[in-house]
């Protein structure tokens, strides 16, 4: 499903490609491909760092001439769609490689700063920017995603062009190895909240409490008994920060020490089921 989406993505675009204009320079000006910065081309000639792709890539040498602007013009023409598709799935492996090194990070910190993934949806995260990250690193299994590091969630991007590009051309590392490399930008967990009336004074105050009734959410039928409680909580997914597949040693202490929170509180909501 992701790969076809990507391959839909990938075969059309805003601007025509030109012959006088660099591949590269094309492809980030390219409507949906705003989250890309540009691989340096002394990187991409280097062989060492597209170790392995050729396994990834098929036409690898020609969908790499057509980065570099060195493909044939005749067979430029002959196999323009085809390659146009190994070239942008190259592009995002070698993307996904150029982002974990310092030059890579600083451009990448470029954007971060002017907020080009946007911000965290969640409201006590206040606005916090976000970040590209994979939640695989094999092409096509997963698409992009945005991590926030105040909350330290992740989030689908609003536009469908954004959402339909693959995870792995980001990597599941980048965030976090940003936040390493760069600690003054790692976002604090809490922070200044908008002072809220006490409960007594809004029990005093007949039309607050009104007020407060009808904004308070209808429970389901259903949601507030134990049973499913404890299902749902058994059912709960999280995010888990990896650097190159390890966790993060404080992320992986409070997550511990979350679950093992958890875990207390799903034996005491099975052992409430028990008695009733």
């Amino acid at each position: 499903m992701l790969g076809r989406a990507v391959d839909d993505i990938s075969t059309g675009s805003d601007s025509e490609y030109s012959n006088s204009l660099k591949w590269i320079s094309w492809f980030l000006s390219s409507k949906g491909n705003e989250y890309f910065c540009e691989v340096e081309e002394d990187y991409i000639l280097d062989r060492f760092n597209l170790t392995g792709l050729n396994n990834e890539v098929s036409n690898y040498a020609q969908a790499l001439d057509l980065i570099t602007d060195n493909l044939d013009d005749d067979i430029q023409d002959e196999l323009r769609g085809a390659l146009d598709v190994q070239a942008r799935l190259l592009y995002g492996l070698i993307h996904a490689r150029w982002i974990v090194t310092a030059r890579g990070l600083a451009k990448m910190l470029d954007k971060f700063k002017r907020v080009d993934f946007g911000r965290c949806p969640r409201v006590l995260c206040q606005s916090q920017p976000l970040l590209p990250v994979g939640l695989s690193d094999t092409p096509y299994e997963k698409s992009v995603k945005l991590y926030c590091g105040r909350c330290e969630d992740v989030y689908s991007p609003k536009s469908s062009r954004h959402g339909s590009i693959d995870g792995a051309y980001f990597g599941t590392s980048f965030p976090h190895l940003l936040f390493l490399v760069y600690p003054s930008l790692l976002p604090p967990k809490a922070g200044p909240v908008d002072p809220t009336p006490t409960s007594r004074s809004i029990e005093n105050d007949p039309s607050r409490k009104s007020r407060r009734v009808k904004e308070e959410p209808e429970i389901p039928e259903g949601v507030g008994e134990t049973g499913s409680t404890t299902s749902v909580a058994l059912k709960a997914e999280r995010y888990r920060p990896r650097i190159y597949g390890f966790q993060l040693n404080e992320t992986a202490k409070l997550q511990r020490w979350q679950e093992a929170v958890r875990d207390r509180q799903i034996a005491r909501l099975e052992a409430l089921e028990d008695l009733s």
